[in-house]
């Protein structure tokens, strides 16, 4: 199925902690549950996304973006389900609540425009929260996400 969606994900493992090992262990199904509570609520949970980028603006690729990754989770975007089957998932390190990083917004503007080029079914109006897709189930990457920022950086970028 061609590629057109781009989603925007938010993550932190445990919530509200960044820098651990977690993300990866979880999105390589490497994660054992040990060393805090909160993941063993989470581990043996078969999901992946295409990218992650840390706080520090590290991209880690999980799976080739050619290819289908477990992201979205039961989701809809103009009135199709399994956005998985038709997107791109990009996890960024945080919270809803708080702020992402300069870095994660230059490394997330460069990636964009990357895809963008690679895939042109995917424009602006079809870049998406998981908030957008799976409202009532799923609120990130929330409201400490500048969407006026990133499609200002994605617009200045696209002038260049």
């Amino acid at each position: 199925m061609p590629i057109d969606l781009l989603v925007i994900h938010g993550i932190s493992l445990p919530p509200g902690e960044f820098g651990s090992p977690y993300i990866e262990q979880l999105f390589s199904g490497t994660l054992t549950g040990d060393g805090h509570p909160y993941l063993a609520q989470v581990a043996g949970h078969r999901v992946s996304a295409h990218l992650l980028i840390r706080r520090d603006g590290e991209l880690v690729q999980f799976v080739d973006l050619w290819r289908r990754a477990w992201h979205a989770g039961p989701s809809q975007f103009e009135g199709r389900t399994a956005c998985n089957d038709f997107s791109i998932g990009i996890e960024l390190e945080g919270t809803d609540d708080i702020p992402y990083t300069n870095q994660q917004y230059k490394r997330l503007t460069e990636v964009t425009h990357d895809i963008m080029a690679r895939w042109p079914a995917i424009t602006p109006e079809r870049i998406v929260g998981h908030c957008d897709i799976a409202p009532g189930r799923k609120t990130d990457p929330g409201p400490a996400f500048d969407w006026p920022r990133y499609r200002a950086l994605i617009a200045d970028m696209a002038s260049d």
